[in-house]
């Protein structure tokens, strides 16, 4: 610490106090423990476990020893007895190789044959060192027994990884869905590279399969192993079959070459091991030492299978080395593992095309079933409206048509349409007494035809159109019934008219002018359209 740092300058005496501290014991002071306690204390800490003195082991490994014998809890003598009758029946495993983990050395096991006569003082380890140091050649016993019980397992794993390899190499040789497939995939490739380095190419490498997925389209929709999912199961639907000839091309990508000849030389080692070690055994007075005889025909037994496996093992080299020529692979730089891995890649991304083909197929269906469905809808939509309008138009046409008769009819029935409406032009004086009667006639028969021609009124009411059709005759035949006195009664009514107007109210009259040809056109049109109707 430097001289300048806090603790040095701190002065904590300077808060001494009696009564501050007789307070901090009080407080935070142990109590003591009772008489009582006291003694169960010290009883306690007296006894102490009795940990014999080893003689010879190390402590570790007495320590893990005793472990083992804790986990087993068979007696020594017991244990002795099944190595040496090599009782499997009995002898497990787990139990083989945490023995010949934590089993002592041989120099140490001889070393414990001393102080077979102080059996009871030594240690359970030791205990157990003296008991197994009268087995000979222990170490090797065990490791043969180990080899022994794990013999079939080891096959049981080496000749089903072999044979999944021969028959893959087989399946991707003889495959004529595959050739195809390649075959397809060379077209495809050539006819895309045309016009670089790579057109027109004899070949391509099979890895080159997984590289598929990589190219889209230019709509980026799908890619170059969706078309040629969908090119295969359109035209060509042979080449969908390699997918199920392909049956053991997993499990054999899951296969290691590497692994299966470590696994088949080790084997061979522990046979020549156990081979040598039943030559150079020594003979045994023990009657339960049962270890040269059966290890013997285990041994025999053992070399038939080892044998077989390594023609198997050959077999899968010269089939493996087969495949590579027959395609063209440097199996310098793909192993048997990444080849069998690439292809069988390449068959689950074929199958997946193929189902996300399915699912895009159901979708562009879906879409064009509803786009079908939207422009029916527009349709019937659309004749809805025009149906509609068409229904508007006639009856427009038919109230119009039936407004035009009302209104004829109601002008003939009122009389209006023998009315002159428009104002006469005054007359001339001199003109006033030359008209008769029979002169006047033709002109106001003219003027009645020309007021035929009234200003129709539209009416929607069908109840005009019956009551104007059933009182329209009665006005026509009033009107025509008129018709023979028509002049006696004008030149009465004149006369009336002279005499009560006087003179001046005569001046103001004006002579009446005739219908025009195109007026008594008009009205004749009007009546025979009302004929027809």
């Amino acid at each position: 610490m430097s001289e300048t740092c806090f603790w040095i300058m701190a002065n904590e005496d300077r808060y001494e106090n009696p009564d501050l501290l007789a307070k901090l014991a009080l407080t935070f002071g142990s109590k003591k423990l009772a008489k009582k306690e006291e003694e169960e204390l010290e009883e306690k800490k007296s006894i102490k476990k009795r940990i014999k003195e080893l003689k010879v082991l190390d402590p570790k490994i007495a320590q893990n020893l005793s472990i083992f014998l804790g986990s087993f809890r068979i007696p020594y003598q017991e244990i002795k007895r099944m190595v040496l009758e090599v009782d499997e029946e009995k002898l497990t495993e787990p139990m083989i190789q945490n023995l010949v983990k934590h089993l002592p050395e041989q120099e140490q096991l001889n070393a414990l044959v001393r102080f077979k006569n102080e059996y009871p003082s030594l240690s359970e380890p030791e205990q157990f060192g003296v008991v197994m140091s009268g087995v000979k050649r222990l170490r090797p016993r065990l490791n043969a027994i180990l080899f022994k019980l794990q013999f079939e397992e080891q096959v049981n794993n080496i000749r089903p990884d072999i044979m999944a390899v021969n028959a893959a190499c087989e399946e991707i040789r003889k495959s004529k869905s595959f050739s195809k497939l390649l075959e397809l995939v060379l077209l495809m490739g050539n006819y895309m590279n045309s016009g670089s380095r790579n057109a027109q190419s004899y070949g391509f490498d099979l890895s080159s399969l997984c590289k598929l997925k990589d190219t889209k389209s230019s709509d980026q929709k799908k890619t170059l192993l969706h078309f040629l999912a969908e090119v295969s199961e359109e035209r060509f639907p042979d080449v969908l079959k390699f997918v199920d000839d392909w049956q053991h091309v997993d499990k054999a990508s899951r296969v290691s070459a590497e692994n299966l000849e470590k696994n088949l030389k080790q084997m061979e080692r522990q046979l020549l091991q156990l081979e040598k070690d039943l030559e150079t055994f020594p003979p045994t007075e023990d009657m339960h030492d049962k270890f040269v005889t059966k290890l013997s025909s285990f041994s025999k037994q053992a070399r038939e299978q080892y044998q077989k496996l390594v023609i198997m093992h050959n077999n899968m080299s010269t089939f493996y080395q087969n495949l590579v020529e027959f395609y063209v692979i440097d199996s310098k730089k793909t192993s048997a593992e990444e080849l069998f891995t690439d292809m069988s890649n390449f068959r689950s991304m074929f199958m997946q095309a193929v189902k996300e083909n399915v699912k895009r197929r159901e979708a562009e269906e879906k879409q064009r079933r509803v786009k079908i469905a939207k422009e029916k809808a527009e349709r019937e939509k659309l004749e809805r409206q025009q149906k509609k309008k068409q229904r508007l138009l006639e009856m427009n046409t038919e109230s119009d048509e039936t407004g035009v008769m009302d209104s004829l009819l109601e002008a003939l029935q009122s009389g209006a349409a023998f009315r002159d409406r428009r104002k006469r032009a005054p007359r001339p004086k001199d003109a006033r007494h030359s008209l008769s009667p029979v002169s006047q006639r033709p002109v106001l028969k003219s003027c009645n035809h020309e007021n035929l021609k009234a200003p129709l009124e539209r009416s929607r009411s069908r109840q005009n159109i019956n009551f104007s059709s059933t009182r329209a005759p009665v006005a026509k035949e009033l009107n025509y019934e008129s018709e023979p006195h028509s002049s006696t009664a004008r030149s009465r009514a004149a006369g009336k008219r002279e005499a009560h107007i006087g003179p001046s109210a005569l001046e103001k009259e004006t002579e009446p002018a005739g219908c025009t040809p195109k007026e008594d056109n008009d009205v004749e049109a009007l009546l025979a359209r009302l004929r027809a109707l």
